[in-house]
């Protein structure tokens, strides 16, 4: 059957979450999918801009309005200043019949100027000229007060004409006497169709403002859309708190790092498993600047591909799987994910010790039922002496054996270890000697540790003679000395090499030939490193007396002696 990775698995998972929400509200999100957050994005971008450049434009257009009528108040006071100061109008305001000679001046000042009126008139409203030859002799519309106070001004009324803007200007005598206004104005129709006028060319900037903003937002839209792979907002939103609860719930530790060797995500379990705390912040920081054990620093910073392959964690064994993530071809980072082993680890070693002793007894079961036939046969034959001293020969080395070791190890779990290391070493024939000296009657460790240092040492020692030429033997010794427990384990063995000294202790590292590779390859040894390092300890490799390796493990706890 082909096994599924736990990255496999948890984009399962994560893409059956996804599914359930897209069946759920499948008839809802046809609709919205239409309206991607881009899409949105892009039509109130739009809106806002065109009501920007809508409420730019009038009021543009309203400034130029009072632009314009600014600007016709100040022609119309000219033009009013103008005709108010010239000699001809006072004289002629002086004579029987002032019309017959104001009447074709004004209207020649009028077509001159492009104005639409220029009243002359007595102080009493009495109109001398008008662009309607009709209206003279009628009273003038419109205000004049302040112009009779001797004071030009300008407003706008509703005369004959129209609205207008217009400016009223005294006329006065050599004298300084009031003898008539002047009044010349421009109505607001003609100023309106002035200021239309320009209104093509206010459209030309408009146009072209409206058509580069849209395109910027088509643009912005369009790129937001290959982000968010034409998401909608309530999509995103769900997908969101789905991920991040399933993230949350899985057993299974996960690290995200981007190309750049940065934390993206780490859940909770990942932080567990890595002794990372809860409020560390992780995220965006790059590998080397995060307290990580090293071989989970190592295997990320490398970011080569892993499948299934053991790794030290303190006081954890995690079992890592990487791999290099891709999207459309593109290279996105890596994803870690991290499975807690360490029970299983444990329940494994000891099941491989109480294997080996199970086949070690089968063993011995089938090596004792020949040595029984002999025996039988041995008595059949009459030869009942030979029997006596083949059969209580064998008996008394096995109980010398068991004796030496319950005698001197009091510790029953131990004590059990090596009478299973040593009937395992009988059957691989190899002599597991335990020294006369060794002496340990409670274990000042916890069963587990010394269990694990012992059992991985003889381990391995048993693997460095297997397959050399006879005698084999490895040498056991466990006690106490100034109050620290020692554990002294030598063969016979071809021995290390100096130069590897300073990696036995490493994952990795391993006594197997290279064709016992295998995920487990030299994690017994690094089982033993930590250990060491969790008590304080020491460590130390050197030549045996028999020609192999010593490796001596001392830790400093309190040895209570009988």
């Amino acid at each position: 059957m082909k096994r599924v990775s736990p990255v496999d698995s948890l984009a399962v998972i994560l893409f059956t979450a996804n599914a359930r929400l897209w069946r759920e509200e499948e008839v809802v999100e046809v609709a919205r999918r239409q309206w991607s957050i881009a899409g949105q994005l892009f039509a109130l971008q739009a809106m806002v801009v065109t009501l920007l450049v809508l409420a730019g434009a009038a009021g543009a257009v309203w400034l130029a309005r009072s632009d314009s009528r600014q600007a016709a108040q100040e022609e119309v006071l000219a033009v009013a200043q103008t005709v108010a100061g010239s000699p001809d109008v006072r004289a002629a305001l002086t004579t029987a019949e002032p019309a017959r000679v104001l009447q074709p001046y004004a209207e020649s000042i009028r077509k001159a100027t492009g104005i639409d009126f220029v009243v002359v008139m007595a102080p009493d409203r009495t109109r001398f000229s008008h662009p309607t030859q009709d209206r003279i002799g009628e009273p003038f519309v419109g205000e004049i007060g302040p112009a009779l106070a001797g004071r030009p001004f300008t407003t706008t009324n509703v005369g004959t004409l129209g609205e207008s803007v217009r400016a009223v200007v005294p006329v006065y005598d050599e004298q300084r006497h009031l003898i008539g206004l002047v009044s010349v104005g421009i109505t607001t129709r003609e100023i309106d169709k002035k200021l239309l006028g320009q209104l093509p060319v206010l459209f030309g900037v408009v146009a072209p403002a409206l058509a580069l903003a849209a395109t910027g937002s088509w643009l912005l839209s369009r790129r937001l859309r290959r982000q968010t792979h034409g998401l909608g907002p309530a999509q995103i939103t769900r997908m969101y708190e789905y991920y991040d609860a399933v993230l949350h719930s899985v057993r299974e530790g996960l690290v995200v790092l981007t190309t750049d060797r940065r934390v993206a995500l780490v859940n909770d379990e990942g932080r567990r498993l890595l002794g990372l705390d809860a409020d560390a912040p992780v995220i965006d920081q790059p590998v080397a600047g995060i307290d990580l054990p090293p071989a989970v620093a190592e295997l990320l910073d490398s970011g080569r591909d892993a499948l299934d392959e053991p790794i030290l964690a303190g006081d954890r064994v995690l079992v890592a799987n990487q791999r290099t993530t891709r999207f459309e071809g593109a290279v996105l980072g890596t994803v870690l994910t991290l499975r807690d082993q360490t029970e299983l680890r444990t329940l494994a070693s000891e099941l491989d010790s109480v294997r080996a002793l199970t086949e070690a007894l089968q063993a011995q079961t089938h090596e004792s039922a020949n040595r029984l036939h002999t025996v039988l046969t041995l008595v059949e034959l009459g030869r009942a002496d030979e029997a006596v001293r083949l059969g209580t020969r064998d008996l008394a080395l096995a109980q010398q054996l068991t004796d030496r070791v319950v005698g001197a190890v009091t510790e029953p779990a131990l004590a059990a270890l090596l009478l299973g290391k040593s009937a395992q070493a009988g059957e691989r024939g190899i002599d597991l000697v335990i020294e006369p000296d060794c002496r340990l009657d409670d274990s000042p460790l916890p069963t587990g540790d010394l269990l694990t240092v012992v059992g991985n040492l003889v381990d391995n020692a048993l693997e460095a003679v297997a397959g050399t030429p006879a005698p084999r033997r490895v040498r056991v010794f466990v006690g106490a000395a100034d109050d620290e427990l020692v554990v002294r384990v030598a063969d016979s063995g071809p021995g290390l090499a100096p130069e590897r000294v300073a990696d036995a202790f490493r994952r990795g590292w391993s006594t197997k030939s290279s064709s016992s590779k295998g995920t487990g390859r030299g994690l017994g040894l690094a089982l033993v490193g930590q250990v060491v390092r969790r008590h304080g300890g020491s460590a130390e490799v050197c030549r045996s007396d028999d020609g192999g390796s010593l490796f001596t493990v001392r830790l400093p706890v309190r040895i209570e002696r009988s």
